[in-house]
């Protein structure tokens, strides 16, 4: 079984429709002989010590797959080329799986995508960096196709095979293939090359690198758009590695080239190329080589690339120092912040407080409250919803910057008219960051400010607005305080659980459980479970059946000794209700907090009063309860905890608890037998659901009444059930 070239897929890669299948294919054909015998004997001389055929065959069959017409597996082939590779030796993978693999570069993008990505970890497979060169030609090709995902990843793994050249082997091997790329024929190659230029520059020898510098070039004049957008993106990469004086004489002439290219693609490219370009140079330098051009990017007629601009103007104003950001930033930003495309206003409004936090400390609040508070008093009344959520998200940082005086003067009523905005997202970034401010003015002066906004909104007509309040409290509570939490606001949240609208009641139980889980146990003991508790008389039903899901909500968060001692009672109390629905909620919250109960809780309390609802004359209340009645029966079997039958007297001499004991009169293997009572409906669904769950590994036997000792059980109806476990 050899090797051969996979037909599946001609035409997609890089045979005829690339100009370089023709010739390979009369080469591939040779080849075939030459990998004839891949998976046979021949492997082993390659592999570490193979017993023969029958220890080789897994590795035959990858090799198969390789040219199988299942795309699935010749990808999963690939996945696992290493270890074709480690079967055949690093000279055969060199001499024959490489070519192979360069020479059937033809088939889909996902298999190409996993080749190129298992070829930058095949230094070692060929025998290490002195031959690390054998890789370059495969990942050549896959760095032609026309599937961009397939070409960046080859350009990624041909980055990482050029750290394992020597310097010599990188000038002999991979320099020229760099070359091949930036000249080829077809603008993937082109593009291709781009991305490498800066990974071989540093060990190159100097004249090497003005050949390397000659072609860059090239390809940033290039007349393909997708080639000189490649360029443009690699710019302030490859400008890294130049000397400063390859920087000021080539690179910036390249950046106020493409900052001007006809294509808006390739000009927003530029500006996130002057962030690295702006790093390098001196403050003279930039004023007069790059300031010029990024001034006019920030006017550029293309939304794109202003948003770009704004979208990297914290970098680009660390970059040029204090002195350049006031002279020339401050300006174009106050133009990009009443920028007439709304998604240039929100990026800059992003920008706000970082801005403002890398102005000088010597003269910044002036400069905030002159030259950008005006501006931003004009994003809070914004059209559009994006902008103003974009500024509500960082306004409120501005307070530590101003002080409390001018956080109280100037930025309180922005903070109020966000906080009433109709937009949910505006209001949740402003109660996001309360703390902020809480940190600035004090809690007293930010709950005379700004709470009464918030209770108006708990109280809003509308019942989304209610609910997006509801949904912020438990976060505005913790920045709040307790204290300041149950003077102001917890009577409002007590008000929600009986609101008129379902979602806004649901959503109220689930926010108690946030704030018990950030107040405390005593906390809801002493303040919140006696409200719920008492909603369990209230006329309407439906307040009663809040009480109901609070309690399932509330009782994980409050442990087992408040779930027990204080709203059980509650619980079994709403058992006798006179509404059906009631009823059948409070099986359901049995079987809810089951769980957290303790088990004499379960048998004494519990267990009674789901069996009368399992007789209950409503089929839901006794469909819910039967369904409890099953899981408190499998929480007491997991406990090993003696179920006990009621409303049957226990007879001298029989398993007055009925624990579930083990037997010895059985071969095949433990057995256990326990007394029950099979009037009782607990025991009947117990022993139905052991059948149903273990069947064949429990076999349920019904001891005759007969057998001595068991006399006195059967006036009672008791009979012995064995439980023999099939181990």
């Amino acid at each position: 079984m050899g090797l051969s070239p996979a037909s599946p897929g001609a035409g997609r890669g890089l045979g005829t429709g690339r100009g370089l299948g023709a010739k390979r294919a009369v080469a591939t054909k040779r080849r075939r002989k030459n990998m004839a015998g891949v998976a046979g004997p021949r492997m082993g001389q390659g592999a570490a010590g193979g017993d023969g055929d029958d220890s080789l065959y897994p590795i035959a069959v990858l090799i198969d797959e390789l040219r199988n017409e299942d795309v699935q597996l010749r990808l999963n082939s690939i996945k696992k080329l290493s270890t074709i590779a480690l079967a055949l030796g690093v000279e055969r993978t060199r001499t024959e799986l490489l070519p192979f693999l360069t020479d059937t570069i033809y088939d889909e993008d996902e298999v190409l995508l996993a080749l190129a990505e298992q070829l930058g970890n095949f230094t070692g497979l060929v025998g290490g960096p002195d031959f690390a060169h054998c890789l370059l030609p495969p990942l050549e090709s896959l760095a032609t196709v026309e599937e961009t995902v397939v070409r960046d990843k080859a350009v990624e793994s041909l980055r990482q095979i050029s750290q394992e050249h020597t310097p010599v082997a990188l000038e002999a091997h991979f320099v020229p293939l760099v070359k091949r790329l930036a000249s080829g024929d077809w603008f993937t190659s082109r593009t291709s090359a781009c991305g490498l230029f800066s990974v071989c520059y540093p060990r190159a020898s100097n004249a090497v690198k003005a050949e390397i510098r000659q072609h860059f070039r090239s390809l940033c004049s290039d007349d393909t758009p997708m080639v000189r957008r490649a360029a443009a993106s690699k710019l302030g990469e490859f400008a890294k590695v130049l000397e400063l004086d390859s920087v000021k004489s080539e690179i910036v002439p390249l950046f106020t080239n493409l900052a001007s290219d006809e294509q808006d693609s390739v000009r927003l490219l530029a500006v996130e190329a002057c962030v690295n370009i702006a790093q390098l140079l001196s403050e003279d330098d930039l004023e007069a080589l790059v300031m010029p051009t990024l001034g006019q990017a920030a006017e550029d007629k293309s939304w794109r690339v202003r948003y770009m601009v704004a979208d990297k103007f914290s970098e680009l104003q660390k970059a040029v120092g204090p002195k350049i950001t006031l002279n020339d930033l401050i300006p174009a930003f106050q133009n990009l912040l009443k920028d007439c495309e709304a998604e240039v206003r929100a990026a800059a409004a992003h920008k706000v407080k970082e801005l403002c936090e890398n102005l000088p400390m010597e003269g910044r609040e002036t400069i905030i409250m002159n030259q950008i508070l005006p501006y931003i008093k004009e994003l809070v009344s914004d059209t559009n919803q994006h902008v103003k959520s974009a500024l509500a998200s960082v306004i409120m940082g501005l307070s530590t910057i101003l002080g409390k005086g001018n956080t109280i003067e100037h930025l309180l009523p922005l903070f109020l008219a966000q906080l009433k905005d109709e937009c949910p997202e505006v209001r949740l970034n402003i109660i996001s960051n309360l703390d902020c401010v809480n940190e600035v003015i004090g809690i007293r002066q930010l709950s005379q400010s700004l709470l009464p906004a918030i209770v108006e909104l708990a109280e809003d007509a509308k019942w989304r607005v209610r609910l997006a309040i509801i949904e912020y409290m438990p976060l505005l509570a913790g920045q709040l305080g307790v204290e300041f939490f149950d003077e102001k606001l917890n009577s409002l949240c007590m008000a929600w659980l009986v609101d008129h609208v379902y979602a806004i009641r649901e959503a109220a139980t689930n926010g108690l459980v946030k704030l018990v889980q950030k107040f405390g146990k005593e906390w809801a003991q002493n303040t919140i479970v006696p409200k719920v508790l008492v909603m369990a008389n209230d006329p309407n039903y439906l307040h009663r059946m809040t009480t109901l899901f609070c309690i399932n909500a509330l009782s994980e968060a409050c442990g087992q000794e408040i779930t027990t001692k204080q709203m059980l009672p509650v619980v079994l109390k709403m058992a006798r209700d006179q509404v059906a629905n009631v009823r059948f909620n409070v099986a359901k919250s049995l079987q809810k907090i089951g769980p957290i109960l303790d088990t004499n809780a379960l048998q004494e309390e519990v267990k009674p009063v789901l069996q009368k609802l399992g007789q209950d004359e409503d089929v839901d209340v006794k469909y819910f309860a039967q369904e409890a009645i099953s899981v408190v029966a499998q929480r007491l079997r997991k406990l090993d905890f003696p179920v006990k039958d009621s409303g049957e007297p226990s007879t001298p001499g029989a398993d007055k608890n009925h624990f579930l004991r083990p037997r010895e009169d059985t071969g095949k293997g433990p057995a256990y037998q326990r007394h029950v009572n099979t009037r009782d409906t607990l025991a009947q669904l117990e022993i139905a659901e052991l059948s149903m769950k273990f069947l064949p590994h429990v076999h349920l036997t019904k001891v005759s009444s007969e057998e001595p000792g068991l006399q006195a059980n059967k006036a009672n109806g008791y009979y012995t059930v064995v439980y023999t476990l099939l181990m």
